[in-house]
């Protein structure tokens, strides 16, 4: 399996966000996106997951069956949990492992991966803003998608829980995934590129 991502430009009304963007994974590889606020690290991710289009440039995925597009095989983890509050841990992630893709993980096995499963049956609005994410971060589990497209993804976590995302992004990428992250803060796994942007100039 393979990313390629070539000559990506962006814009935004008048305003070119990037261009020339490329960079490529194969399976096992991750790449951390670094630089300051609105210089474009979530964009490209949106740009990759199909929920912008580029104003030029190309994002194909090879060696995962007859779909290149990127977004039939991605989970996409932005900074908004995408959480209904009324409804319970477990019913929030039965409703994401449905929506498409293959099913792995049931919502109380996806609980264990982040450490959680003694709140699966209490509301989401009960939670803090910690469990909170760590729930986000089990959809990644319910389907199996091998590409991770994450922004700010420990975002509200503590040090333990950062942690434990780290140790989780690192077993993806073992196991042959793919990972983009885009973030202001360390992700401690060995190996993974790098992509710094400044205002106007990603490098």
């Amino acid at each position: 399996m393979r990313l390629d991502v070539t000559g990506l430009a962006v814009r935004r009304g008048t305003e070119m966000i990037f261009e020339g963007i490329g960079f490529s994974l194969v399976a096992g590889e991750g790449l951390l996106v670094t630089g300051p606020n609105g210089a474009g690290k979530s964009t490209l991710l949106r740009a990759i997951a199909g929920f912008l289009r580029p104003v030029s440039g190309t994002v194909i995925l090879t060696g995962a069956g007859e779909e290149t597009d990127p977004a039939a095989h991605c989970h996409f983890l932005g900074p908004v949990n995408a959480m209904k509050p009324a409804l319970s841990v477990r019913e929030n992630l039965a409703f994401w492992r449905g929506l498409g893709g293959t099913p792995d993980l049931t919502p109380a096995d996806a609980l264990e991966k982040v450490e959680l499963a003694h709140l699966l049956d209490l509301p989401f609005s009960y939670l803090s803003t910690g469990q909170r994410r760590r729930v986000a971060i089990a959809r990644l589990f319910v389907t199996r998608r091998p590409l991770w497209l994450v922004d700010e993804p420990t975002s509200g976590l503590d040090t333990q829980s950062e942690a434990v995302f780290a140790r989780l992004l690192a077993d993806h990428l073992a196991g042959g995934g793919m990972a983009i992250a885009a973030t202001h803060l360390p992700i401690p796994v060995a190996g993974m590129k790098s992509l710094r942007f400044s205002r106007g100039a990603p490098s």
